[in-house]
């Protein structure tokens, strides 16, 4: 079969299937798994490809048909430049949480000048998308990234070396901060923020597909947020600054929760579409 044959053959079967983006996921996926590229599709429409890589293709083409995330079937998405793989046990790093290190990187700079070092510390690391978005934008930053998953934990490790970054992080397998000692001079969460009830509500690819003790986030959507408020006090140095990412609706809440901890909100940043996402907090 030609590429472009199996192309339009792709994008029918996604769109027929209901998925919204069909040409772009059956790009991706054709892409992928023909070892082809965008060139290819434009400058060699006619190229031959053989039966396995057909085979390969239409099977990865029915699991995202099936509702399967095309980065999941992929086995990796990019974040902030960097290339990243997942697992069962992580999130997709997506770009709303790249506003929380557009919102980081300056403090982090700032912070680095200072003493030529920076400590970072990644609450529920996953992928490490943050904590190694962070390394490559500040060279004098290094990081611990924490997460309850020793399966994340393996793929935000392999994340690190995949992009020459294994020297500068450490990932450490606790329960938020049962098992860090010392402070640091930043600390960055995004952490489970739905309610409970509303997880059902959430898209299929993500319902289905992403872990679900990183979207959970109580009957209220705040539990973790009061555990990050009690705690993280003992683990930042004098100056140092939190961020976290927030639900859109949550801005309010969070803030006033943080405050009566003895927090003072020093930013609020919103997403690319407008929406509130980041709060950025100092010690009182």
């Amino acid at each position: 079969m030609k590429l472009a044959v199996l192309l339009a053959e792709a994008s029918t079967l996604l769109a027929q299937a209901g998925i919204a983006d069909a040409r772009l996921d059956a790009r991706l996926l054709v892409q992928q798994f023909s070892d082809t590229t965008q060139a290819d599709a434009i400058g060699r429409p006619d190229l031959t490809l053989g039966v396995e890589t057909l085979a390969a293709v239409r099977q990865a083409i029915a699991r995202r048909a099936n509702g399967e995330p095309v980065h999941r079937i992929i086995g990796f998405r990019e974040f902030y430049g960097l290339k990243l793989f997942l697992s069962a046990a992580t999130l997709e790093p997506r770009p709303d949480t790249e506003t929380l290190v557009d919102a980081v990187v300056p403090i982090l700079r700032q912070l680095a000048a200072r003493s030529g070092v920076a400590r970072l510390l990644d609450l529920g690391t996953g992928t490490g998308a943050i904590a190694l978005a962070l390394l490559v934008q500040v060279p004098e930053a290094t990081a611990v990234g924490i997460d309850i998953s020793a399966d994340a934990l393996a793929t935000a490790e392999r994340n690190a070396r995949e992009n020459g970054l294994s020297e500068r992080f450490e990932a450490v397998r606790s329960d938020w901060f049962s098992e860090i000692r010392g402070a640091f001079d930043v600390i960055v969460a995004n952490p489970p923020y739905i309610r409970t009830e509303e997880l059902k509500t959430l898209q299929r690819e993500v319902f289905e597909h992403d872990p679900a003790t990183a979207l959970d986030g109580g009957a209220d959507g705040l539990v973790a947020y009061r555990t990050i408020a009690g705690q993280a006090v003992n683990h930042l140095v004098v100056g140092g600054r939190l961020a976290v990412e927030i639900g859109h609706t949550q801005k309010e809440e969070v803030a006033r929760l943080f405050e009566a901890q003895g927090w003072r909100l020093t930013e609020a940043r919103r997403d690319l579409a407008g929406r509130d996402r980041v709060l950025v907090f100092a010690r009182g």
